[in-house]
């Protein structure tokens, strides 16, 4: 929240310096002060240990897998049992443990997600090589738009285990994102501190820092930020936000996408009106800082190297278990994606399946 505000605040500041804003004075959604305001009413709860949220309502937050600190809840009230699996991670995430299984009980709804309810992940290992190797042969950067939780931690594993293998050459690794230092950071405190959401191997490696390479770099200040504008040799930047909607990432953008020599590498689900999802769908220029620019430069699309969980995965988690739904209600998910879920999961629920839309409503 306070790296949101921030990036927010430097935009609308941005925009009224250059004077293409329709607004005047053009003003963030909310300020750092709004931010600390907001986070003085979290609290803390434990895994799998029922929170009373009021007198008739209680949850229980069960690790999801995610990101450090997801969970997926199984809220109860007026003796209703539902489910909602909020983003749910994958069993071969390489750093935290795998989604919690859900009991074997009824729940009288179960919400789930299906943002790849149509996709069967596939390793991403050979293609993030072979994009980066034809990028650096032709002399060009890479520029990954990257989530600065937990999917930067995961592309950085995955960088050092090809640059390790020899499958691609130790060129200049670029962090260019406070928020992702920071969570970083959380990740290696984490492994350090030996937390139970961190996979048995890696906790192991407790002391030492499994993202350490000589050729990464964390940029900082904004000055640092600029200066990757002047980079004379290839190099990999790792910039967010993940579907390039603002940070630091749109003036790596409008430097590089000119150029045929670079390539931007999407890792993640591109929503709609995202300016990674005109990327994704071809656009032949995208705006940005009040103009548009031209998109020469290559795109590659590597949604393996997400951590939600793909159709398969999804199915394991809600059926495995012997678990049962009287209703299941798909929800964060393109129409394409749910439509191909539900049709699979009809082929063994006889129970009703929603794609609920706003202002919907329905009895449990």
């Amino acid at each position: 929240m306070r790296d949101s505000a921030k990036i927010q605040m430097e935009d609308a500041e941005f925009v009224r310096l250059k004077g293409f804003s329709k607004h005047n004075p053009p003003l963030p959604l909310y300020t750092d002060d709004d931010a600390e305001e907001t986070i003085k009413l979290f609290s803390v709860v434990e895994y799998r240990v029922k929170t009373q949220i009021t007198k008739d309502v209680t949850a229980k937050f069960i690790p999801s897998g995610h990101i450090l600190g997801a969970a997926f809840i199984e809220l109860e009230f007026a003796e209703k049992k539902l489910l909602f699996s909020g983003d749910l991670g994958r069993p071969e995430h390489p750093i935290l443990v795998k989604p919690d299984q859900i009991t074997a009980q009824e729940y009288d709804a179960v919400i789930v997600e299906s943002t790849y309810g149509d996709q069967m992940h596939q390793d991403p290992g050979s293609k993030l090589a072979d994009t980066i190797n034809r990028t650096l042969a032709r002399g060009g950067t890479v520029l990954i738009p990257a989530f600065a939780v937990d999917r930067t931690e995961v592309l950085l594993m995955q960088l050092k285990d090809l640059m390790e293998a020899n499958a691609i050459p130790e060129v200049p690794i670029f962090v260019d994102s406070p928020m992702a230092s920071a969570a970083l950071d959380c990740y290696r405190q984490a492994i350090n501190e030996t937390s139970p959401e961190i996979k048995s191997d890696v906790r192991e490696s407790s002391g030492s820092d499994i993202f350490a390479m000589d050729n990464l770099f964390e940029t900082q200040s904004v000055s640092d930020s600029k200066a990757l504008n002047h980079l004379k040799r290839p190099a990999i930047i790792i910039a967010a936000s993940g579907m390039a909607t603002g940070g630091r990432v749109i003036h790596h953008l409008a430097r590089l996408l000119p150029d045929s020599n670079n390539t931007v590498i999407l890792v993640g689900f591109q929503a709609p009106g995202t300016r990674g999802r005109s990327l994704l769908d071809g656009a032949p220029s995208v705006k940005m800082q009040g103009g548009y620019v031209l998109v020469a430069a290559e795109i590659v699309h590597l949604p393996g190297l997400s951590v939600h969980a793909d159709q398969g995965e999804l199915l394991s988690w809600l059926f495995d278990s012997g678990a049962k739904a009287k209703q299941i209600f798909l929800v964060h998910g393109e129409l394409d994606a749910i439509t191909e879920f539900e049709k699979v999961i009809r082929r063994t629920y006889q129970g009703q399946i929603h794609s609920p839309i706003q202002d919907s409503k329905y009895p449990i």
